[in-house]
Parts: C-alpha cells; sequence; structure tokens
C-alpha cells in the first residue's frame, strides 16, 4: 500500500472531478425533464439485464445518476469526506480503479439479487398460469407486496370474486402477472450510493480507530465500528424487503464486499497495515 502523498489536498482531482461531472447530470436532469419532458434517469438508470431497456452503457452511467437532490447531497458529501481522505493516501489512479471496481461490483451483486428473486417471480406465474383460480391469483400478488396494497388488484379480485365463472378475469389476471414481472425488470437503479459504501468500508479499513462523530448520534465512534454496524444494518434491510423501500441495500453490500477483496488482493504482501 502507498502512504500519504506530499502535501494533503482537501479537494484532490478525482473526488473534485466526480463531484463536477455528479452536480452536472443532476442538473442535466433536471434541464431535460423541465423543457423537453425526457427523463434522464430513465435513459441512464441501470435495467436489468432482461429488460428490453437495458443498455450496456449504464453499468456506468447509472452511478452518476441520483432520484433527487438530497440523494445527490449525501452521496456526494460522502464521497468527498471519504474519498479525499483515500485519494491522498492512494494517489488518484489506484483511487479512480477502486471507486469504479466497487461501484461495478455494487451493479454486480444487486442484479444477481435481482435475478434470484426474477426467476422465483417467473416460476411463480408459470405454476399460476398452468392453475389459474381466485385463491392461487391471490397467493401469486404476494410475491410484490406493492400490489398487495394496490387498489386496482384489489378491486379487481372483489369483482372477480363477484362473478367467478366469468373467464374475462383469469385473461386480466394474466395481465395483472404479466405487470408483476415487468415492475421488476423495468425499475431503474441510479446512484453512486453502492462505490460510496466502497469507500466507507476502506476507510473503516485503513484508518479504523479514526473516531466518527455522526450528525443523528453527537457521540465519538471509531471507523471500523460505524462500518460494521452500517454493514449489518444494511444486511437486515436487504432481508427485509419492505414494500415502501427503494433502496437498493445488496448493491451497497456489494460495494463494500467488492472494495474489501480488492483491498485484500491489493493489501496480500503487507498484512499490517490494518489493525
Amino acid at each position: 500500500m502507498s502512504s500519504f502523498r506530499s502535501g494533503f489536498s482537501v479537494l484532490p482531482p478525482v473526488v473534485k472531478n466526480l463531484l463536477i461531472i455528479n452536480g452536472l447530470c443532476f442538473l442535466a436532469g433536471l434541464v431535460l425533464e423541465m423543457r423537453f419532458d425526457f427523463n434522464l434517469n430513465h435513459a441512464a438508470g441501470l435495467y436489468y439485464p432482461e429488460s428490453s431497456l437495458f443498455k450496456p452503457y449504464q453499468l456506468i452511467t447509472h452511478v452518476f445518476m441520483h432520484g433527487n437532490f438530497a440523494h445527490l447531497f449525501f452521496n456526494m458529501f460522502s464521497l468527498w469526506m471519504f474519498g479525499n481522505v483515500l485519494e491522498n493516501y492512494w494517489g488518484p489512479k489506484r483511487f479512480f480503479i477502486y471507486y469504479f471496481a466497487t461501484a461495478l461490483g455494487a451493479a454486480a451483486l444487486h442484479l444477481g439479487v435481482n435475478a434470484i428473486e426474477i426467476a422465483s417471480i417467473k416460476n411463480a406465474i408459470a405454476t399460476y398460469t398452468a392453475q389459474p383460480s381466485i385463491d392461487a391469483f391471490a397467493q401469486l400478488i404476494q410475491t410484490d407486496r406493492g400490489l398487495v396494497s394496490n387498489n386496482y388488484v384489489h378491486q379487481f379480485m372483489a369483482e372477480w370474486q363477484a362473478q367467478p365463472n366469468n373467464s374475462q378475469y383469469i385473461q386480466g389476471s394474466f395481465e395483472i402477472a404479466d405487470a408483476l414481472l415487468q415492475r421488476k425488470l423495468n425499475v431503474p437503479t441510479v446512484g453512486a450510493s453502492g462505490a460510496v459504501f466502497g469507500l466507507l468500508l476502506a476507510f473503516g479499513m485503513l484508518f479504523p480507530n479514526t473516531e466518527l462523530l455522526l450528525l443523528f448520534l453527537p457521540i465519538p465512534i471509531k471507523a471500523k465500528y460505524f462500518v460494521i454496524g452500517y454493514g449489518a444494518l444494511e444486511l437486515y434491510q436487504g432481508f427485509a424487503n419492505n414494500p415502501t423501500d427503494n433502496v437498493a441495500h445488496f448493491a451497497h453490500l456489494g460495494g463494500m464486499l467488492f472494495g474489501f477483496l480488492l483491498i485484500k488482493y491489493w493489501n496480500k504482501n503487507n498484512r499490517n497495515s490494518f489493525y
């Protein structure tokens, strides 16, 4: 591992350029939406590869997209807070490699988890279409908690129960089942959070005993404990699968996982760097 370079820059070149690019992309998205009714997040966000909306370039472009100003602000604040230390420590080249390696690692784990969920949905739909019924349909929509609380779906089921022998409702249920699959395929993922969590992991590994003072909890906590706690929270929330939660928790975990592996690889001949 390299050590701190001569001098310490508060805004080193890679961090500075990432901040600028992310800010410009956010402003471009606002202008395009207001003037041309064009949603840049839908074009540049990352879709599941099976989606008709997927484009290979989205593996990179989604890292520069953000859902709203708060999303952008907290990611960029974290990028500056942890990134400036890491880039000064590693140098621009290694920091650049690490940032985008963790971003791609985050995308890989996120898409991998999506693949498992989509396969499960496909199996459930295939089982349902083989033997459709009101009860089987009610069981099918349980796989998507958003549909469980959807007013249209509730009304559809009530009408079907009132006319159980009307075959039109079976055909309608097939359309809802397909919509269930399309909902999963065609929701874009945006944000630099996966790479930012990779930076957090790196900071915790390189400077484990540095004390952090959290805004929401003004009590000093060592970086290594903060990273472990935050990682555990992300893992819990990922498996909890709250229907109102639109955060890609496994992308965050992917950034941390790939960051850990990359740092261990770089550090394989220098075991005294971490403690």
